[in-house]
């Protein structure tokens, strides 16, 4: 019977230290919890539609053995905190290591990053443009990317996707986990049909990039609203 709280202390476990670290003096991040829940609501949105009309046709499907039962949306419940937890944890480190640490990138090497990016992931997903996962994933990130540094001006995403690396361990560790890494068999199951089929460990590798597009969405709300907070 424990096995069914698996998703859920996965989700517990991910979040809870920096949970405790907010209140840290030094950090104070719980000053900004207002800031961080309203861009996190705001995102989910956006990725549990999108998470429930995969689910919907079949891209991917979760396994009853590791989950209370509970869905919305034809979602598990564990599956919708995702979209709570991981940010958090992301968003929260994100804020300390800018705190303590100048990792600014110059513009033009900044502007090189993302045109690299957008070059390759849009490659990717016309070459695989009949995996859906794969080429929703990468032209969704291709949109982002240029949304946000040629349309709203970020002139962060260097700096962002330098701390996203350095959250990989992290990633590797709980998508790892979600994947069927150290399990029986996978939490969340995937179509071979629908994505590239490389995988890190049991990880596909859609999942880094799904992943990076999730956080960068999170990171530009969650400024937006702890700038409107500050203003006040």
């Amino acid at each position: 019977m424990m096995w069914q709280y698996t998703y859920l202390l996965i989700n517990f476990f991910t979040v809870i230290v920096c949970f405790l670290f907010s209140f840290h003096p030094k950090i104070k991040f719980n000053k900004h919890f207002k800031a961080f829940f309203m861009a996190s609501a705001l995102v989910a949105v956006f990725f549990i539609a999108w998470d429930a009309w995969f689910t919907e046709i079949g891209v991917w499907w979760f396994n009853d053995k590791y989950l209370l039962g509970l869905r919305f949306f034809g979602l598990p419940i564990e599956e919708i905190l995702f979209f709570i937890c991981i940010p958090f944890s992301c968003v929260f480190t994100y804020f300390c290591i800018d705190k303590f640490f100048d990792l600014n990138w110059k513009p033009t090497p900044e502007r090189i990053l993302v045109i690299v990016m957008m070059i390759f992931f849009l490659i990717v997903g016309l070459i695989y443009h009949d995996r859906i996962y794969t080429f929703v994933t990468m032209l969704t990130t291709v949109a982002t990317l240029f949304v946000m540094h040629f349309i709203l001006k970020v002139r962060w995403i260097g700096k962002a996707t330098v701390i996203y690396l350095i959250l990989s361990p992290g990633f590797l560790g709980v998508n790892g986990i979600l994947t069927g890494t150290g399990l029986e068999s996978p939490i969340v199951n995937y179509n071979l049909s629908n994505f590239i089929g490389i995988r890190m460990w049991t990880i596909p590798v859609e999942d880094a990039v799904y992943g990076l597009e999730l956080i960068l969405w999170n990171l530009f709300f969650f400024k937006k609203f702890k700038k409107l907070d500050e203003q006040n």
